[in-house]
């Protein structure tokens, strides 16, 4: 009994991952600077750049596999999940000040464009045909606010012992999730102005574009929950997987609506619409 546990933390065995992922990091930073430089530095850096990135995916798929099986083993005791979720409510905080950052910039282009374009002082710039925010940009808000119902849907079928309507809520949210990138990449496609050449199209690209990349990795985090729930996992005492990823859905959910009205409708006022 010497080796009997008597509390209620877990304890972490030595584990490889983190060094393994920090590592792959470095390797994926000089791969994107030689990439980025080459003229100046060594040929290659773009399979080095890939290089590093397959060791960061295959950090996330094994530390998180590993995670998971300690949930299976028991060592996910209350005290335990409850940090888990404390950890989730940082990363999420830390990801909205990373969305401010676009904020900011996008207003500070808007409202002050003399800085940036002293004879012109315009912005969108001279010449700038915005897209219609009330056309795709809308249909994608209508289906994004959907999926915050789907998602809740899940959780609340999960809550109350519902594997089906936990399945089908997720199912839902996974489609629609798919369908708004969809629409998104056929709305840069066919987007009236390039990327990089006017500040108000580098604050469109960078703040909507970084947002469908979230997007993109909350319907990864959707469907492995999907595939976890074919297994038999959670329960409606345990479920912290399928509870963080459905406040990571909410928060591109929230940030969506404030990129919508900023970025779309007030972004774009007054200025010529394209096709219109």
């Amino acid at each position: 009994m010497a080796g009997a546990k008597n509390h209620d933390y877990h304890i972490l065995p030595p584990s490889i991952w983190p060094l393994f992922g920090s590592m792959s990091a470095l390797v994926m930073a000089f791969g994107a600077i030689m990439w980025m430089h080459p003229d100046a530095l060594p040929a290659h850096g773009g399979w080095v750049f890939f290089i590093g990135l397959a060791g960061i995916l295959f950090t996330f798929y094994s530390w998180w596999a590993q995670v998971i099986v300690e949930a299976h083993a028991g060592d996910h005791t209350p005290v335990v999940q409850l940090h888990l979720r404390y950890g989730m409510i940082l990363f999420i905080a830390s990801e909205v000040m990373f969305f401010v950052g676009w904020f900011w910039a996008f207003f500070d282009f808007s409202l002050f464009p003399s800085a940036l374009a002293p004879i012109e002082g315009m912005f969108p710039s001279k010449g700038i045909e915005v897209m219609n925010a009330f056309e795709l940009p809308l249909l994608n808000t209508l289906i994004l606010l959907c999926s915050g119902t789907t998602v809740t849907w899940a959780h609340h079928a999960l809550i109350h012992g519902d594997r089906e309507g936990l399945k089908k809520g997720l199912w839902c949210t996974i489609i629609l999730g798919l369908l708004f990138s969809s629409i998104q990449a056929y709305e840069y496609v066919h987007a009236p102005f390039p990327f990089g050449k006017t500040p108000y199209s580098s604050g469109f690209y960078m703040a909507t574009g970084f947002h469908g990349f979230h997007v993109m990795i909350g319907t990864i985090f959707l469907i492995v929950n999907l595939v976890r729930t074919y297994k038999g996992d959670f329960t409606p005492r345990q479920h912290f997987g399928f509870e963080a990823a459905a406040w990571y859905w909410h928060f591109v959910d929230v940030v969506w609506l404030f990129l919508f009205v900023a970025i779309y409708v007030w972004g774009g006022w007054g200025a010529p619409m394209h096709g219109g």
